[in-house]
């Protein structure tokens, strides 16, 4: 089944509907206990902190999309990958690509280094990993395209590296989502996204997603996710559920308005460079090619000065200055003082974030709009 027809229709019997009166948005269940008929015996669901209709039928859906065995919905996309580090223990080695987004920096600093798990931050992209790698190291974690500065990791290449030592291997897809590429099928074990962002799509709730291809994973995130009780609650999950509907129109016509800003901004002289995966002649562009069906609507550029980059944020009016992505609307981001502003200005700078990087996530407003916003803004400076 394509993945635009997956978005609307899990592929599954659809006689099961009839228990929903025929309903085609999936309902909302909205209870936190089931009743049992007997000691002895249950319905299949006994309390929404283990399991919940809707959120097991979300999760269905995005195992679909992703071509895992299970995916499991969180309350937030931080919260997923909280619970996939509780998979290691103290004295455990991760090897961690250098350009994370903030908020997995600041937890693997400041919550899995409490708890006696050590990292190595590198550039995964161009460093040898097999020279990082000790007898404590456990897996590879890394995110593609990176966030913000959107460099391209090679999944297959990794991959090879991960399965030669025996390590896990997780990959950060929130980026480009399933839609565009399936980590799994490249040989990841566990993708990890913030549903908040393109699989929601409209910025109006947060969720977080684990899918992995290994049924003993899945066991092991299942254990955490009921004892934990991080689980995503059932409008939030009807609510993703919506979204995805639409992720294939969503993605397309964002990507599209995307390419249109690229093109803008490589020939506005005030900016100084453009980081972005479709880029023709780049190395990410040809390492893309291979293992995505798409380059995504995240854009990040540099600035000629920190005050063009300040003046930009305050002047752009359709644009909304706003710190998250992946929605219908057009945002701009400052890294250095939003996403990573918990990241040591020595990691922001080594790793290219400065007060010069703005990123866009572009929405599915009409390109020629976007592009007269941003050129006022260039236009108004000075």
């Amino acid at each position: 089944m394509d993945i635009k027809t997956k978005c609307i229709h899990l592929d599954e019997d659809t006689s099961s509907d009839c228990k929903h009166y025929g309903a085609i948005s999936f309902p909302i269940y909205q209870t936190a206990a089931y009743i049992h008929p007997e000691v002895g015996m249950s319905t299949g669901f006994d309390y929404s902190r283990l399991q919940n209709p809707t959120r097991e039928h979300l999760e269905k859906v995005v195992a679909n999309l992703e071509n895992g065995v299970d995916a499991l919905a969180f309350s937030t996309g931080m919260a997923a990958i909280t619970a996939v580090f509780d998979l290691f223990k103290p004295g455990d080695h991760i090897i961690a690509d250098a350009d994370l987004y903030g908020g997995s920096i600041r937890l693997f600093h400041n919550i899995c280094e409490k708890n006696g798990i050590t990292f190595s931050f590198i550039d995964c992209g161009e460093e040898d990993i097999e020279s990082y790698i000790n007898e404590d190291t456990k897996a590879i974690y890394i995110e593609t395209p990176t966030n913000p500065m959107m460099n391209v990791i090679d999944i297959r290449k990794t991959s090879e590296i991960a399965k030669k030592h025996d390590l896990l291997f997780i990959v950060d897809n929130t980026f480009l989502s399933p839609y565009f590429q399936n980590p799994l099928e490249l040989g990841a074990d566990i993708v990890v996204h913030s549903g908040t962002k393109f699989l929601g799509g409209h910025n109006d709730t947060l969720a977080g997603f684990v899918v992995t291809k290994s049924e003993e994973i899945s066991e092991k995130m299942r254990f955490l996710i009921k004892t934990v009780g991080s689980g995503l609650a059932p409008f939030d999950c009807w609510l993703i559920l919506r979204g995805i509907k639409t992720l294939a129109l969503r993605m397309e016509r964002a990507q599209e308005n995307a390419q249109a800003i690229v093109e803008f901004l490589l020939k506005e002289p005030k900016v100084k460079k453009v980081h972005y995966p479709g880029i023709k002649g780049t190395k990410g562009y040809e390492i893309c090619k291979k293992q995505a069906r798409g380059f995504g609507s995240m854009v990040t550029f540099e600035a000629e000065s920190p005050e063009l980059a300040l003046h930009i944020l305050k002047t752009v009016k359709l644009i909304s200055f706003a710190e998250s992505l992946g929605g219908t609307e057009t945002l701009i981001t400052y890294p250095y003082t939003q996403t990573h502003a918990d990241v040591a200005e020595e990691e922001r700078e080594r790793n290219g974030i400065t007060r010069l990087v703005l990123r866009i996530s572009t929405g599915i407003e009409d390109k020629e709009d976007l592009i007269a916003d941003l050129k006022n803004a260039f236009e108004t400076f000075g």
